[in-house]
């Protein structure tokens, strides 16, 4: 009675998952308009032949692992100080970790066009202490990229880590260096393993938003620094090549849930270790 009744609850929202987001990705992925799966593997087996579609390929992979490492290495620190914190102030310092998920992508984005420009604050303050006599150009670059990804999807990270930092006993801690384990040895050993699953999902959830991010990469990188997201754009909306936008979404696709499983598996491992 109690699995029937929750197959009840479950209902709908499997349907509306069916019918509102499976559906038309399986036919974008495998069935566009008058487009053959057959022209879509052919597409796609050129792409992975072709230097420069796998030049793109190996940015997307590249900026995606890169942004999810500084988000997760630089997040989850965060994410255990405010989860451990013992002051009145440590709710407000949350909301302030993960207030600009609030603002709009493009707003944040622009803002890196403001700072980075050939014109903007880093340019003028190196060419003010006289480090350099022209301004470097820093926009339409990959680290421009990294650097605008990763102000996006940090606190993601954040929030992600500390959900499950908040879930470990605290007492654990005190216990680990009650038996002579040091600070930074209690962190590694006790804190980071039990937290796994949430640095999983933390990072899966960066790569996966890194990887098919689309105005950050279309600001910051230009047209010259494609990533597979802005390759897609210009397939699907520019040249209207269906077949070519059906085998870099599913790159994509494959990417994301590839990164997803290895790092599932890794925080396996870890935890049998």
């Amino acid at each position: 009675m109690h699995t029937r009744r929750t197959a009840l609850l479950a209902a709908p929202g499997l349907l509306l998952l069916l019918t509102a987001f499976l559906v038309p990705s399986a036919a974008m992925l495998l069935a566009p308009p008058g487009v053959g799966t057959g022209e879509i593997l052919e597409r796609l087996g050129d792409m992975l032949s072709n230097a420069y579609d796998l030049r793109i390929i190996g940015r997307t992979v590249g900026i995606g692992l890169v942004v999810t490492v500084v988000c997760v290495g630089l997040g989850f620190p965060i994410a255990y100080l405010l989860a451990r914190s013992t002051s009145r102030w440590s709710g407000m310092l949350l909301a302030l970790a993960i207030f600009p998920l609030l603002l709009s992508n493009v707003v944040r984005t622009y803002g890196w066009l403001v700072v980075l420009g050939s014109n903007g604050a880093v340019g003028q303050l190196l060419t003010g202490l006289g480090m350099v006599d022209k301004a470097p150009q820093l926009l339409y670059t990959d680290l421009a990229i990294v650097l605008g990804l990763t102000q996006l999807f940090l606190p993601l990270a954040v929030v992600s880590c500390y959900s499950a930092v908040a879930q470990i006993d605290a007492g654990l801690d005190e216990a680990a260096r009650g038996l002579g384990a040091r600070r930074m040895r209690t962190f590694w050993d006790v804190v980071v393993p039990l937290s796994a699953p949430g640095i999983v999902i933390a990072a899966t959830l960066v790569f996966a938003g890194s990887a098919t991010a689309y105005t950050t990469p279309y600001l910051l990188g230009g047209s010259r620094h494609r990533m597979l997201s802005t390759q897609l754009y210009s397939y699907s909306s520019v040249t209207i090549d269906w077949a070519s936008a059906s085998a870099t979404a599913l790159i994509m696709t494959v990417l994301v849930f590839a990164v997803s499983g290895l790092s599932s598996l890794a925080a396996r491992r870890g935890r049998t270790s």
